[in-house]
C-alpha cells in the first residue's frame, strides 16, 4: 500500500476506499469520534490534521487504517486550492453564497464577537 498511498491525491483516495468499505458516512465517523462531519472530510482530503488524543477513536471508529495512513493523518494538513473545483456546481453556488453575503456576516461576526473585548 505504500507505494499507492504516497501523494495527497493518494492519500485522500486510500481513505475513501476505507472509508467506503466500513459503509459509514462522515456522520457517523464524526459521532465515533467526537469530530465533527467536515472535520472528518477535511481529514480525508488531507486538508485537516488528527490530533493525537482523537488517533484511538478514528482507529477503533476504521479499524481498516493502515498504521501509513494514521501517521499521515497527523502530519500538518497539505492544504492546496484547486482551481478547477470551482467549476464543480455545489462549491460554485457555496462560493457565490460567500461572495454575496460575506461582507454581512463578516460584519455582525465582527459585531458580535470583537466588541465583547
Amino acid at each position: 500500500m505504500r507505494s499507492k498511498c504516497q501523494s495527497k491525491a493518494n492519500i485522500s483516495s486510500c481513505l475513501q476506499i476505507i472509508k467506503q468499505k466500513s459503509g459509514k458516512s462522515y456522520n457517523q465517523i464524526a459521532e465515533e469520534t467526537g469530530l465533527t462531519n467536515v472535520y472528518v472530510a477535511q481529514l480525508f482530503k488531507r486538508q485537516a490534521q488528527l490530533k493525537s488524543e482523537t488517533l484511538p477513536k478514528l482507529r477503533a471508529a476504521l479499524p481498516d487504517l493502515l498504521e501509513e495512513l494514521l501517521h499521515e493523518l497527523m502530519k500538518p494538513p497539505l492544504r492546496s486550492y484547486d482551481p478547477n473545483l470551482i467549476q464543480e456546481p455545489t462549491v460554485y453556488r457555496l462560493n457565490g453564497a460567500v461572495m454575496h453575503f460575506g461582507e454581512s456576516i463578516k460584519e455582525i461576526i465582527n459585531e458580535e464577537f470583537c466588541n465583547w473585548m
